[in-house]
């Protein structure tokens, strides 16, 4: 062989070569949530999900025929570093989408980076209404707000527990206080105006004070809006004090670590929360679901909220086939997609059309059923 087609060909080759690593090119998704830190649960389940719909999206395809790579944001639960974790994400690590973060105190300063730099975010689990009411084009959620799990709660503790004397607790934070104030305009609509509304500390453990306001108000139902670290020891205490009264909190407890912060399943056992309707029930995740017990790992809370993010992020840059984040964002607004959570379809602001929130309790074996 000739110096000439030895080099023709060696120009070929590492050409075909160049040109298989552009066609296979990683689509890099972020990850953005607590995965370090005393709300690490919640970051597992997003991390479990959104591995898992990676897996499968990508032996199927994957995003335009490139497979998907994700890129995992830790903030904590702390919007200092949730902003730090976005440009992290926005200038270093070139996402294309993101999925998070988790607590709304962090998506809504977070969301702000990557609405700057035109990228698609959907949270699986921020339900602080400001998240979708700030016109951002780009963000979606695919769980429900709070002004709407607010009321189911409140309506749940006039209609069920017959609620006459009911203190209203949260944790100063964007999201606990959020809904505890939806709560409480609630309660008010239905004639229960709280007996006793106060904010507690993240962090705190000692609620003795706390509780012996309670307990010095007769209250007969203490809904608390924050997440498990906080509500164990809450409860905990309540229990240990003597207060029987019924607690009512949300999705900031869906969390089998509710237990542990609380020091076991007695201590748990009545409580009730708001949540979406079982997704592990669902017709359409029941083969997902099935996967990932075999693989020793319980899908709880918002693990299948991830998975069906990313199958958004997929479906919407499939569809318009390539990763545009403002066209994708445009599909989706306008197209159903099919997710293990069933079909979802979103409104103009990036909200689900549909919400499906029910009541949950607690067991004397420190699980939760929908009631």
């Amino acid at each position: 062989m000739t110096m000439v087609r030895k080099g023709i060909l060696a120009f070929a080759v590492s050409t075909a070569l160049g040109l298989s690593s552009v066609a296979r090119a990683d689509v890099l998704i972020g990850v953005a949530g607590p995965h370090t830190g005393p709300n690490a649960a919640f970051g597992e389940q997003y991390w479990r999900g959104a591995s898992q719909a990676a897996a499968d999206i990508n032996a199927a395809g994957g995003i335009n025929g490139e497979p998907i790579k994700l890129v995992k944001g830790d903030d904590a639960c702390e919007p200092k570093q949730a902003v730090a974790v976005a440009n992290r994400l926005v200038d270093q690590e070139k996402v294309a989408a993101v999925i998070g973060h988790f607590c709304s105190s962090s998506t809504i300063p977070a969301s702000e980076v990557y609405d700057e730099a035109g990228i698609l975010t959907i949270t699986p689990g921020s339900t602080n209404p400001q998240v979708t009411e700030r016109g951002l084009s780009a963000m979606f959620r695919m769980c429900g707000r709070d002004d709407q799990q607010g009321q189911v709660a409140a309506d749940f503790i006039v209609d069920s527990l017959k609620g006459k004397r009911v203190a209203v607790i949260h944790d100063k934070d964007t999201y606990g206080q959020g809904i505890a104030d939806s709560a409480r305009a609630q309660l008010s609509k239905r004639g229960v105006a709280a007996v006793l509304y106060e904010g507690l500390t993240r962090g705190e453990k000692d609620f003795n004070a706390l509780v012996t306001k309670l307990r010095g108000a007769n209250v007969d139902v203490v809904y608390f809006g924050g997440l498990h670290t906080e509500a164990g020891p809450l409860l905990r205490q309540m229990r240990e004090q003597g207060l029987t009264a019924s607690f009512v909190s949300g999705d900031g407890i869906v969390t089998d670590e509710l237990v542990t912060t609380a020091g076991g399943p007695k201590y748990v056992k009545g409580t009730f929360m708001t949540f979406g309707a079982d997704p592990r029930k669902i017709p359409e995740g029941q083969a997902l679901v099935g996967k990932l017990r075999a693989s020793g790992y319980e899908p709880e809370g918002y693990t299948l909220y991830a998975y069906a993010s990313l199958q958004a992020l997929a479906a919407a840059f499939n569809a318009v086939g390539k990763t545009d984040s403002e066209k994708a964002s445009q599909w989706l607004k306008s197209h159903p997609v099919a997710t293990v959570m069933g079909t979802k379809e979103w409104d103009a602001k990036g909200d689900l059309k549909a919400s499906d929130y029910v009541i949950y309790e607690w067991d004397d074996q420190g699980k939760y059923h929908q009631r």
